[in-house]
This record gives C-alpha cells, structure tokens and sequence, in this order.
C-alpha cells in the first residue's frame, strides 16, 4: 500500500485503485496502534476514490522531524575520507563507519522540507554540491518503523570536507531535504535486493546514473531507530534517511536547472529540480 499527502487529503493506493482516507491527519494516522490493519480495514470498507491527482501531491510529513545517518555504507565511507583529507577528518568517517555508535543527525523540519516536482536548492557558498538517493524510514512515537519513503539528502561536500564540524551547514539548509512521492505502508523491511537508482539529467541528457543494492548498507535500520530514539521523543513521529551509497565523480557538481531522479524499487520516484 502506498499512502500519499495532497491538499485534498490522504489518498492509499493498492494494486492500482486509489482510496480516500476518512483521517485527514497524517500525525493521526502515523499514531494509529496497527496502521498497516487499519489502512487494510479502510481498504476492505472504502470505495475507489476519483478526486486523487498524481500531479498534486505533497511531501508525505506534517509535523515529524527528519534525521539522517551518516557513513552507512562503504561507499560513502569512502568519499568522506577523501573529500576531508586535507583537513585531517579523514579518521572520523573511518572510526564511525566501524563503530558500533552510528552517526546520526538533525536534518529538517517539515517547512524546510521540499515535496515532489518541487524544488531543491543548493547553497550559494558551496561549491561541490550532490544529491544523496536514500531509503528513508518512517516512524511512529513509540520507535516502530511503519513505512518507507524515498529521500534526497542535499549535500555541500566542500562545506563539510573543509571541517566536520561544518556538517550541519553542509546538510541543513532550506529545501536541502526532498521527500517522496508517497509512503510504502508494510509491516516486513525492505528486502536486501531492493535497488535504489539515482539519475541527473542536465539539459534532458543523462549527466549521471548509478544504482546500488540495499545489501550494500552496512547498518540495520532497526539498530539506527533504536539509537535516534534513546532519550528522545518524537510525539508525531520521526522520518529517518539511512544514509547513501550512491556518491558522484569529484568532478560532478549540480547545477541549477539539473532535474534529479530518485527511484527505490517497491516505492516510486523523487523527482526534484535544482533551483
């Protein structure tokens, strides 16, 4: 089932027909004890649905936050290292990648958050800057993961590769966050064969394509929820980027105009486009 925001109200998709939900309230409906049972009851006693328009829906948050994980897998492990070398932070990625701590951090609230067909934005003072393609978890107030969503992680590498301790003005800027399109609601996780692909276009050409296998992803989610949620609360929930595997050439940077496309077998597409 996939559930989607829009200004008329949540609409879940199964296996073709789309239904309108009576809870208009996407903090509500994260809250629900047995979402997936709920969902499927409202399925069983709904009917087809003809007001929803794919054109018109929003990113898939109201009031949760969103927090990422860092150095997940061994590609952006890699990438980290290099891009902070010079600053002698190289250490840090490779200490945290085996650590048993994983690194997590405060990404955006959902105003600075962009939707599909939207925009996102790159910083003025960067000058290498890259989209992140990550499975983003998604998760109710008591740390139970209950669907999964696509997230773009806007990242200023030369910001962050100049100090680590400029990582939270490398990836928390407005827009800096894209989620979408909708929320896969499932009770199983994700399986490792799950691809996720990433494609620029430049001028409606292919500047860079690659795909990876969640396989790849060094940590398990539930470890990376059990750790965001130690001393914390999240009332309405919490959204959870589990970090990227999928880094560009040091030769790459976007450009305004670039259109990205993010794609997690089972999910969908994320299409934004630089501002």
């Amino acid at each position: 089932m996939i559930l989607y925001r829009t200004a008329n109200g949540l609409f879940l998709e199964k296996d073709g027909p789309v239904y309108l939900l009576e809870e208009r309230s996407l903090d509500a409906l994260l809250s629900h004890d047995d979402l997936h049972g709920y969902l499927s009851a409202a399925i069983d006693n709904g009917r087809v649905s003809q007001e929803f328009d794919i054109r018109q829906i929003a990113a898939p948050i109201e009031h949760q936050e969103v927090w990422a994980s860092g150095v997940t897998y061994y590609r952006s492990r890699s990438a980290r290292i290099e891009e902070s070398k010079d600053a002698g932070g190289g250490d840090f990625y490779d200490r945290v990648y085996s650590a048993e701590r994983p690194e997590l951090f405060f990404k955006a609230v959902a105003s600075k958050v962009a939707g599909p067909n939207s925009d996102v934005r790159i910083r003025s003072d960067a000058k290498w800057s890259v989209p992140e393609p990550e499975l983003t978890l998604v998760i109710n107030s008591r740390g139970e993961i209950v669907g999964y969503t696509i997230g773009n992680d806007m990242s200023s590498r030369d910001i962050e590769g100049a100090n680590p301790l400029y990582l939270p003005q490398a990836k928390v800027y407005d827009r800096s966050c894209a989620l979408g399109p909708g929320i896969l609601i499932q009770k199983e996780p994700m399986p490792p064969n799950t691809q996720i692909f990433l494609e620029i276009l430049r001028a409606g050409h292919a500047e860079f394509a690659a795909s990876i296998p969640l396989s790849e992803m060094k940590r398990d989610p539930r470890v990376l929820v059990e750790y965001l949620y130690r001393d914390q609360s999240f009332p309405h929930g919490c959204f959870l980027l589990t970090g990227t595997g999928i880094v560009p050439p040091d030769s790459f940077t976007l450009q305004s105009g670039d259109e990205i496309h993010i794609s997690i077998s089972g999910i969908g597409t994320l299409v934004n486009r630089v501002a």
